[in-house]
């Protein structure tokens, strides 16, 4: 993988110091729940289309009292895309080499009070160069105060920068974590986003906008946890749970974007389905 560039560098730097401070604060949460759960981080390495080295990243996981199943990976590729792949990719249909780097966390919660979460956000180049990611609650007994307030904090942090941008991208996620098959939502939403045009002048204020999407999950959802975590559950809720479980694993397996990606680039396969949850079913 070639050199990083300032621009490249700095996104992966901060995704990297926004993994630390989220696993910090999960292992805090595990700590006020008696548990002494921490994350495992295993480096993986990525060989590119060509046989040559193709960067990688570091899968972190957690399974405790709280988080039944965690993953928080940063990751930083590169290289260049297959020839097919590579014309469904912004820049690349005449030049196929990339640089990709990014954080992706799911969150899959051992009461069912507790909404599970993804949270992704990523800088990409080829010829062009962009940000994309969001945040979105899943979940399996929903709470209009906790959708509530995972919803403002993010059009907090919408509005700092484009007072379009909320209205926008909350659909964008409305119409992205969509089940066709089964005509439901994934979970009660959040923000999604991609393609956010970070060429010259414009690198500086849209990865303001990406930090600022990581600074939201990271206030609003530890609240969310502390305060149902410790509700009482029943035999009932654990069944709505492991069903909620199997239409999110329908949708990462179908349709996730993310997914497809990392299997396409040759990305390590227990960090591309770290997404999926220890248990479901389908009934």
């Amino acid at each position: 993988m070639s050199p990083l560039d300032p621009q490249q560098q700095a996104a992966r730097d901060w995704f990297e110091s926004l993994r630390d401070r989220i696993c910090a604060e999960f292992e805090a949460i595990e700590r006020e729940a008696g548990s002494d759960a921490a994350f495992e981080y295993i480096p993986w390495d990525r060989t590119d289309e060509s046989g040559e080295p193709g960067g990688g990243g570091v899968r972190g996981q957690m399974t405790g009292e709280v988080f039944e199943k965690v993953g928080v990976n940063v990751s930083s590729v590169g290289g260049s895309f297959s020839e097919e792949f590579a014309k469904a990719i912004p820049g690349a249909e005449e030049d196929p080499r990339f640089f990709a780097t990014g954080i992706s966390l799911v969150a899959h919660m051992k009461n069912p009070h507790v909404p599970a979460v993804h949270m992704n956000t990523r800088f990409l180049t080829t010829t062009k160069r962009w940000f994309g990611g969001g945040a979105d609650l899943n979940p399996a007994i929903p709470y209009e105060e906790d959708t509530g307030a995972f919803h403002a904090r993010l059009r907090a942090a919408c509005a700092a920068h484009d007072p379009t941008y909320y209205e926008r991208f909350s659909k964008w996620a409305d119409d992205y974590f969509w089940l066709p098959h089964r005509e439901v939502a994934r979970g009660v939403g959040g923000i999604f986003y991609d393609r956010l045009d970070a060429e010259g002048d414009r690198f500086e204020p849209h990865f303001a906008f990406t930090r600022d999407v990581g600074e939201a999950f990271l206030d609003v959802f530890p609240k969310i946890v502390r305060g149902r975590m410790d509700e009482a559950y029943d035999d009932e809720d654990v069944g709505k749970l492991l069903d909620f479980r199997g239409r999110y694993v329908e949708f990462n397996l179908l349709y996730d974007r993310g997914t497809l990606f990392g299997l396409k680039t040759g990305g390590n396969i227990d960090a591309i389905l770290m997404s999926l949850p220890p248990l479901a079913r389908w009934r």
